[in-house]
């Protein structure tokens, strides 16, 4: 019986698990969102979400000079890697990206402006600001915490 069990331990493959965390960083005039892929495996497309409507603070994207955002602006810029993204408004709290060509410890970053609706310094917005806001792929989720970061667990291969 023994000997049958880890014969089917070798034929049967198990499910690698990868985890996506994105982390979020104020900055002056730009706030920054870093992703990183820590995996075993490629994967040839990862769709991912970022949803800031559900952080308490409200929180926006303000990308341009008219809109909800105030004072200093700034449209989403990819500084490291890239990936296709949905039209961002100013005023915004969803953003959805999707990641081609994803390798093992790849990682991307972003710049963009984040503003929050509910304080007088609507302007910076730090990361227990950010708490709340939601990180969604492959349908998991997880919010992000008081330090700005979220991390989803992925099933991304066999092995």
């Amino acid at each position: 019986m023994r000997a049958v069990l880890l014969a089917l331990s070798v034929v049967v493959p198990s499910a690698a698990v990868a985890d996506l965390m994105v982390s979020f960083r104020d900055g002056a005039p730009k706030d920054r969102f870093t992703l990183s892929y820590d995996g075993a495996c490629a994967l040839d497309r990862l769709d991912v979400q970022i949803d800031l409507g559900a952080a308490p603070a409200g929180l926006i994207f303000d990308t341009t000079a008219a809109g909800a955002g105030v004072e200093v602006f700034q449209p989403l810029e990819w500084v490291s890697g890239t990936a296709s993204t949905s039209e961002i408004r100013d005023g915004d709290t969803f953003l959805s990206l999707s990641l081609d060509d994803v390798q093992p410890g790849a990682t991307w970053a972003f710049t963009v402006d984040i503003d929050d609706t509910t304080s007088v310094r609507q302007i910076t917005v730090d990361g227990s600001e950010m708490a709340g806001a939601v990180l969604r792929a492959e349908g998991q989720a997880a919010s992000f915490d008081a330090s700005g970061v979220a991390t989803v667990q992925l099933a991304n291969c066999l092995s």
